[in-house]
């Protein structure tokens, strides 16, 4: 078996995996009335963004040739509802022109949920007992899609795992006549505790009580299986596990079995992990991220969406 290893140029002939910078998509935050972009401490080298130099970091990732941005609003009008995400010049709308008027060319995704623009941190609007109202929230999160579709939005992406969310977003666009406007379903998404660097970006700490009758088990596999049938079976176009990294089991089984166009969320915790590595000296940021962007390609990973997409494409 050595002799297939024996330079660099053998064994990038028998390399059975790639990674390029179109597999990469760069997650951005982008907080209204900021005024200079500000780094977010348990992320090194991520910034809350303002509108304007959101515009710079767009024009960053289009030049590296990743293959999209996907953007997370952090707002500064939040209520029991999220209203502000599905109002028409509201952040949501803003950030959206912004990027797709200055970059046409590059896909942007637009992240479908609430709990950036809720008062409660949650993924919806609550009943009196405190419970996420699951039929209240997929009736708002087609308005939601609406308005990103409306802005520009190439690809709508729900990510609050609510049932029946497919279906509603779906319905929605296609009444608003955006039939062509695909579909990139968060459809395993765990309640991970690796998402606390990204509650601090986003600002959508919960006030209480936690996201787990709504998020899934990291305990449970045949249950992704389920839950990612359920949403193709609803009219999603392309389907996402997250996280990432504990849960290449999940990601393999998911393309295996379904075939779709299926994508990785490299999430914050494990971005900050290899940072803080790396800045104790334990190991070597660029090399580590690059192997890890590899990892989930051979997972079966179409396209991975993460923080280290512009360090990986110069690598690349």
């Amino acid at each position: 078996m050595r002799r297939n290893r024996g330079t660099d140029s053998i064994r990038k002939l028998v390399r059975e995996t790639t990674i390029e910078p179109q597999h990469m998509i760069l997650p951005l935050f982008v907080e209204e009335t900021l005024a200079e972009r500000t780094p977010i401490r348990s992320m090194p080298g991520v910034y809350r963004e303002t509108e304007q130099s959101i515009v710079n970091i767009a024009k960053d990732a289009q030049s590296a040739g990743l293959g999209a941005v996907m953007l997370f609003g952090v707002s500064h009008h939040k209520d029991n509802t999220g209203s502000d995400s599905m109002r028409a010049g509201g952040l949501l709308d803003r950030m959206v022109r912004r990027v797709k008027d200055a970059c046409p060319e590059l896909v942007v995704i637009a992240d479908a949920c609430f709990c950036e623009y809720t008062d409660h941190g949650h993924c919806g609007p609550l009943t009196h007992d405190g419970c996420v109202d699951n039929d209240a929230t997929i009736e708002n999160i087609g308005k939601q899609a609406v308005i990103a579709a409306k802005a520009g939005a190439d690809i709508i992406a729900p990510s609050g795992m609510m049932d029946g969310q497919i279906a509603a977003i779906r319905e929605a666009l296609d009444d608003a006549n955006f039939i062509n406007t695909p579909i990139m379903a968060y459809a395993a998404k765990y309640a991970s505790c690796f998402y606390g660097p990204f509650r601090e970006a986003a600002g959508c700490s919960l006030n209480k009580g936690d996201r787990k009758t709504y998020q899934m088990d990291p305990a449970n596999g045949d249950e992704a299986l389920r839950e990612v049938a359920l949403d193709i079976n609803e009219g999603a176009d392309m389907v996402m596990v997250k996280p990432g990294l504990p849960y290449l089991d999940v990601l393999y089984r998911v393309k295996e079995t379904f075939g779709m166009p299926t994508f990785a969320y490299n999430i914050s915790g494990e971005y900050a992990m290899l940072k803080f590595a790396a800045e104790a000296g334990a190991l070597d940021y660029e090399k580590a991220a690059l192997e890890m962007m590899l990892c989930f390609r051979r997972a079966g990973a179409d396209g991975i969406l993460t923080y280290a997409a512009l360090d990986v494409a110069k690598q690349l």
